[in-house]
C-alpha cells in the first residue's frame, strides 16, 4: 500500500479507507492430502568401468525390505543416555567365578543381564513390551517378554527371538541365547525362532562406537542398541573418578509412545543396571 501521507506514508485515514473496502472473495481452501509413500521406480545408474554390481537379493533383499517398511510406517525417535557399568562388572565377574569354582563351563556375557533388566523395567512401561497392529491401528501390549537378540552373519543380520525371558533364569538365558545364535550363523534357524518378538536387543559390542539409531524391528514399537564400554574420569560425590561408562541407545515409535515415556523407561532400566542387586528378584 502507498500512504497518502508525506513520501507515500500511510495515514490512519488511509488504514480506515482499506478497512471500509470490499474484499475480495477468497477461494475456499483445498482439502490436506496425505503425502503418498509410494517411490517410483528409478531408472539404471549408468555403467561406468571398474564398477561392481551385487544384486539385492535372499536373505540381504528381505532384510532391506523389512527395513524400508519400518521406516516407512513408524516414526522413529532416539533416546541415548549413559550408564556407569562398575557395579555390572563387578556382578558379573563374581558369578563367573562362581560358576567356575562348582565346574560349570558356562561363562555369562552381560547380554542375560540386560535381558533380566529389561524384563524389570518394562514390567513398569508394559506399552512398549508390544507389537503395533497394522491392520486395526491398535498397541497389542504382549503378556510375556520375548526378546528379540540381533546376530551378525554372513548373510546379514538375524534377529532370533529368545522366548519367555521371565521365566528364565541368566544362566538359561545365556545358554539359549548361545544355541539361536550358533543357528543363526549355520542358517539353522527354523521360523518359529525367528518369531513372536516382542522387544529386540542389538549389540555393537566391541566394535563399538558411542551410540547409533537402531531401527524398530517391525511390528514392535522399540529396540535396544548396547554400545561399547570404555574407562573414562567420571564426577561422583564431587571428585573425579575413573569408572566403566557405556551409552544406551533407545528407538521408539512415536505413535504410540512418547517422548517422555521413552526417556523415563530408559533411566528405570538404567537404574537396574548400576544396581544389579535390584535384579534378584529377577534372576530366577
Amino acid at each position: 500500500m502507498v500512504g497518502s501521507g508525506p513520501q507515500g506514508r500511510v495515514t490512519k485515514v488511509d488504514l480506515l479507507k482499506a478497512l471500509e473496502a470490499p474484499r475480495a472473495a477468497q477461494a475456499p481452501s483445498a482439502p490436506i492430502q496425505a503425502p503418498s509413500v509410494s517411490i517410483a521406480p528409478s531408472a539404471p545408474l549408468a555403467p561406468v568401468a571398474g564398477d561392481q554390481r551385487i544384486p539385492l537379493k535372499g536373505l540381504r533383499k528381505r532384510i532391506a525390505e523389512k527395513m524400508v517398511k519400518s521406516k516407512t510406517l513408524m516414526p522413529h525417535f532416539t533416546f541415548v543416555e549413559e550408564m556407569d557399568c562398575t557395579n555390572l562388572i563387578a556382578m558379573r565377574s563374581r558369578i563367573n567365578k562362581q560358576l567356575q569354582a562348582s565346574g560349570d563351563k558356562t561363562k555369562l556375557s552381560y547380554l542375560p543381564f540386560i535381558c533380566k533388566a529389561l524384563v524389570a523395567a518394562l514390567r513398569k512401561y508394559p506399552t512398549l513390551n508390544a507389537n503395533f497392529d497394522e491392520a486395526t491401528q491398535e498397541l497389542v501390549q504382549k503378556g510375556t517378554f520375548n526378546f528379540g537378540v540381533a546376530v551378525a552373519t554372513d548373510d546379514g543380520l538375524i534377529v532370533p527371538v529368545l522366548k519367555h525371558v521371565e521365566q528364565k533364569s541368566v544362566r538359561q538365558v545365556a545358554s539359549e541365547v548361545e544355541v539361536l545364535a550358533d543357528a543363526a550363523r549355520a542358517k539353522r534357524s527354523k521360523p518359529d525362532d525367528l518369531s513372536g518378538g516382542t522387544f529386540t536387543i542389538t549389540s555393537l559390542g566391541q566394535t563399538g562406537g558411542l551410540f547409533a539409531t537402531p531401527i524398530i524391528n517391525h511390528p514392535e514399537v522399540a529396540i535396544l542398541g548396547v554400545h561399547k564400554m570404555r574407562e573414562r574420569p567420571v564426577v561422583k560425590g564431587g571428585k573425579v573418578e575413573v569408572a566403566t561408562m557405556m551409552y544406551l541407545s533407545l528407538s521408539f515409535d512415536h505413535r504410540v509412545i512418547d517422548g517422555a515415556v521413552g526417556a523415563s523407561f530408559t533411566y528405570e532400566l538404567i537404574r537396574y543396571l548400576e544396581n544389579p542387586e535390584l535384579l534378584l528378584m529377577e534372576l530366577t
